[in-house]
């Protein structure tokens, strides 16, 4: 077993320790805060608060081309926050990474992050049409995309339940992205704009809504906006349902 990480200098003397030991802190805290693919643990290190994530073990051919290839979702995770925060964008400031290694291919790997304190999640007003505030938020949160796009960062998995809500009190709110591995740094049109918007997964009601902020605020032509999005929108559900059923007759024809 061999093993590759990196920490971030603010945290070398406090967190060294934790990132080398982090399979058995990880094992023997009980804070689980998301299991799905992957597991997100609230550990408590020197008294700070960390969120520590560790990845699904990847398959044989992920296993090699994470190790030889292209860097892990833990390694990308952790250099997209460190970017992220030199362009001054919310996300929960990086510890460390580390990866485990057997016969030269990736087994493990974990990102630690501070655990970032937050109201609610995005997905909270754009789905909850009775929700406090909730064109404000949406608006909000249209114009801090748009600030992303202006920075050339584009989020693969711009999720709803992957942008954290601060409130500030006095209808003004903050942002902070997370789940960050899959990223792109580059220049954003009308269509990258807008098509970034589809994993949200949200009604035409509240997509009306972001698309007129981020013309107003882009000066891109409404209509357009609007037209652009829904397009996207729609394409990425008729493909998921058409997946999905996909995947249904072939489980008909395995059962």
């Amino acid at each position: 077993m061999s093993i590759k990480y990196k920490i971030n200098e603010k945290y070398k003397n406090s967190f060294k320790d934790f990132t080398l030991d982090i399979k058995s802190y990880f094992k023997q805290n009980s804070q689980t805060i998301h299991k799905a693919r992957n597991e997100l643990k609230i550990i408590a290190h020197n008294d700070i608060d960390t969120v520590v994530k560790a990845f699904k073990v990847p398959n044989i051919v992920n296993q090699f081309a994470y190790a030889y290839i292209r860097g892990s979702k833990a390694k990308k995770s952790y250099e997209n926050a460190m970017k992220l925060m030199t362009l001054n964008v919310n996300t929960p400031e990086p510890i460390s990474y580390i990866e485990f290694y057997e016969n030269a291919l990736l087994q493990e790997s974990f990102f630690t992050t501070l655990h970032q304190p937050h109201d609610f999640l995005i997905r909270e007003p754009l789905y909850e049409t009775d929700f406090k505030d909730r064109e404000n938020i949406i608006r909000q949160f249209a114009k801090f995309t748009y600030e992303l796009h202006q920075k050339d960062i584009f989020h693969k998995d711009y999720s709803a339940g992957n942008t954290l809500v601060i409130d500030k009190g006095n209808g003004i709110y903050e942002f902070s992205i997370v789940d960050i591995n899959r990223m792109e740094f580059k220049k954003i049109d009308i269509n990258i704009a807008m098509e970034n918007f589809n994993k949200l997964w949200a009604n035409e009601q509240t997509l009306t809504i972001i698309a007129d902020e981020y013309a107003e605020i882009s000066g891109y032509d409404k209509k357009e906006c609007l037209d652009l999005i829904i397009k996207y929108d729609k394409e990425l559900k008729e493909f998921v349902e058409k997946r999905r059923g996909i995947k249904a007759i072939f489980k008909g024809k395995k059962s």
